[in-house]
Order: structure tokens, then sequence, then C-alpha cells
């Protein structure tokens, strides 16, 4: 990771008051954030109350780019991609990709909204988001295609949702995460690591964009940027360099509890948070490629993956 001085930030909350700020650059079919999400979840819990979270979308297919010449054989790479990730993240994926996200735009725009209606919308709204991708394999890539996979989302208003994702505020906070995505700060330029993704920055068409993910993180102590795929130690370090007078330890909380707060856990999940490997006996397993995935009762009731598994079984008329 790399870090500069506080006495070179010239930026809210890094200005000796003691804030803390930790910028989330993020895409909802993103694979490498899909698989950091056990660390992430921790690291807001950990931080929360005292430190300004904050999520941007780098929407990382959008809506002008070209075409695949052959959207089977694309998908069939992709889904390779996305399973060779998972190597390295154990997160789960589907047992088949049906197709590539024609663009990642509309699930952002819906997880932006989903911020207006607090904090537990809008974590409930993006894992539904990235589910449709990493669990089902169908992702939500239109406006008709979010609503269908958020629908029955416990604790979010889905018509407001359906509503707001077109409100000119909505999309001109999306049309600012776009640009912000692709003006990396210095740190993220000189960062280089080794491993599957430790590159700080990413070409684009007409430029570059932070690798997704990437957290940043600013206090009293500097600023130091964490791109990539990372462990959980290293963003720790992080907050600590930042923030060096504040007690950042973690600890563990029970399965039951994990499953009430989050709704939906994977094997990392449980393991990160839990520090155990065993899910609560109420937990609805939902099997996929890379292992199951553990959903409270209440998300079991409406989730896309058991709907459809039902659908399928039930019998033709």
């Amino acid at each position: 990771m790399t870090s500069v001085r506080p006495d070179r930030l010239r930026h809210p909350g890094a200005d000796g008051d003691g804030a803390v700020e930790v910028v989330e650059y993020t895409d909802p079919a993103c694979p490498w954030a899909w698989g950091s999400e056990p660390a992430f979840r921790l690291l807001r819990a950990l931080t929360a109350g005292r430190a300004r979270w904050r999520r941007v979308f780098g929407i990382l297919f959008d809506e002008d780019d070209d075409p695949a010449p052959d959207p089977a054989a694309e998908t069939a790479w992709y889904g390779r991609y996305i399973t060779d990730i998972a190597r390295h993240t154990r997160a789960p994926y589907a047992h088949r990709l049906g197709w590539v996200a024609a663009t990642s735009r509309p699930a952002s725009l819906a997880a932006k909204a989903a911020e207006r209606q607090g904090p537990t919308a809008a974590e409930r709204v993006l894992r539904r988001l990235r589910e449709t991708t990493f669990v089902l394999g169908t992702p939500a890539d239109t406006a008709e295609r979010v609503r269908s996979a958020v629908t029955g989302l416990d604790g979010v208003d889905v018509g407001r949702l359906g509503a707001e994702l077109g409100d000119p505020e909505v999309v001109a906070a999306v049309r600012r995460d776009h640009a912000e995505a692709r003006a990396p700060i210095p740190e993220a330029h000189a960062f280089h690591a080794p491993g599957p993704h430790g590159t700080g920055v990413k070409e684009t068409g007409d430029g570059v964009r932070y690798a997704l993910p990437t957290l940043v993180f600013s206090g009293p102590g500097g600023r130091v940027a964490a791109p990539g795929w990372r462990s959980l130690p290293e963003y720790l370090a992080a907050l600590r360099t930042v923030a060096p007078r504040r007690p950042w330890e973690t600890a563990p909380i029970g399965p039951g509890e994990a499953l009430a707060r989050y709704r939906s856990l994977t094997g990392p999940d449980l393991s990160l948070l839990t520090g155990g490997t065993t899910p609560p006996p109420a937990a609805v397993r939902v099997d996929t490629a890379g292992g199951p995935l553990w959903l409270h009762p209440d998300e079991a009731a409406t989730h896309p993956a058991l709907i459809a598994a039902a659908e399928s079984k039930s019998p033709r008329s």
C-alpha cells in the first residue's frame, strides 16, 4: 500500500481534526469486490460511528461499451475469469453465467438510490444486486432486472427505489462517481504489489480508473490507498496509519448475530465475522459452484435463487 504524510493532504477528513474517512471504490458486478465483501463488512462494523464511509461506484461495464462480437464466447470466457478469481477469494460463484452484464449502471443507480433509505437498505440492495451475478448468474443489468431482483427485500421500500432510479439527483450522483473513479489519487498510481490484483489503476478506453475495489483511508495520520485484493491485516494497518491514536481491534460475533445483521453469509463471511465455519441452525442454504450461501429465513422467502429453484421443480401443466 502507498501512503502520504498529513502535511501533504488538502481535503476534508484529514485536516488534523481527528476525522477519519474511508472511500470505497466499487461496482456491483465486480468479482474482486464481491470477494472482498467479508473484509469490508468487518471494516464497516469496526469503523461505524468512528469514521465516515463513502461508497463510489466506478461503473465497470458502461452503457457505451462496444458489444462483444460473440456474446456466447465472451460469456464463457468471463465465467472462467470469475471462477479463477474465486480461487483466490473463496467467494461463491454461479453454476452457470447466463450473460455478461451489458452495463452495471442500472445496478449502481439502484445502490445509490438505496442510500437515501439509510445504511441498512443500502447494504441489502447492493448485496442482492451482487448476488444476481455471482449466485444466480443472471446480472441485473437493466432497470427491469434490478426491480425484479430486489422485489420483497426486507427493510427496503422497493416502490420508492424503482421510482428513484431515474431521479436527476441520483443520476447526477452516479455520474460524479464515474468521474471520481477515473481520477485516481497519486498513491493509487504508485501502488504495485505481488499477487493477482496488484496494480492501483486500470486502463480504460479514455484514461485510467481505480482498480476495483479500492479503499482510500484518510485521517490525522495521513492518507493510504489500498487497491485491489488486499488482506484484512493490510486494511487494519492502513487504519492504524491514518488514525494511530485510536484502537482498531476486531472481535468476532456469533453466527446467529451475523445472520440477523447481514441476512446473507458466504463461507468467508462466516469465517471472518464469527471466527468459525458453522452457520446458525435457522440459516437456509443455497448451493453455488463455489460453496454455499446462507440466508436468513426472511431473506430466503423472497430470494430469487430460491424462487427460481422452486419454479424449476414445480410440475408443468
